[in-house]
């Protein structure tokens, strides 16, 4: 790795490259705009003098994702903030098609209301592994790092989470 090796410009190119999957990951985890971006800036700034326990050949994205995760966590336990994460990523991703009818905008807005308050119902835990999963798409191996845990803690803290949402939104329906 050349940005082990004191390339600046290979370092730039890395920051640049897993700049928006650091600045949401510590969104998510943060749930403030302000602290995910001094999160992430300031991962970034221990990754680069972290560069030389690096271990040569293992991937760098979830490394990366573990320091930003913990600056986040820091943030947050720090500040004493509790701020609902809006679903800025849903709609960002959301295809652009022809102008939906008016009855599928009403409809869509129900369920991403009613999607918004089965996750607030949810814990921070459940929450967290459910944003990281679909909303931000990583991969187990990345939630692991972020998460600090095994990859099958992983896939069975995301099989209860999901059961937890499934029976909010059942509670909610019926």
């Amino acid at each position: 790795m050349r940005a082990r090796e004191g390339d600046v410009g290979a370092y730039e190119r890395l920051v640049e490259r897993h700049s928006a999957i650091a600045f949401r990951t510590a969104y998510v985890l943060s749930r403030s705009r302000a602290d995910a971006e001094e999160a992430t800036q300031d991962a970034f700034i221990k990754a680069h003098r972290a560069l030389g326990r690096f271990r040569v050949g293992a991937p760098w994205r979830p490394w990366l994702l573990r320091i930003v995760a913990n600056e986040a966590r820091n943030r947050r336990r720090a500040s004493g903030r509790r701020v609902r994460l809006e679903l800025q990523a849903v709609e960002m991703t959301r295809p652009a098609a022809g102008a939906p009818s008016s009855e599928a905008v009403v409809l869509t807005a129900e369920r991403d209301a009613a999607l918004r308050h089965a996750l607030a119902a949810l814990g921070d835990r459940d929450r967290e592994v459910l944003y990281l999963r679909y909303f931000l798409d990583l991969s187990e191996a990345e939630m692991a790092a972020v998460l600090r845990c095994r990859p099958g803690t992983v896939k069975s803290r995301l099989s209860r989470s999901l059961t937890r949402l499934r029976a909010v939104v059942e509670d909610a329906d019926g």
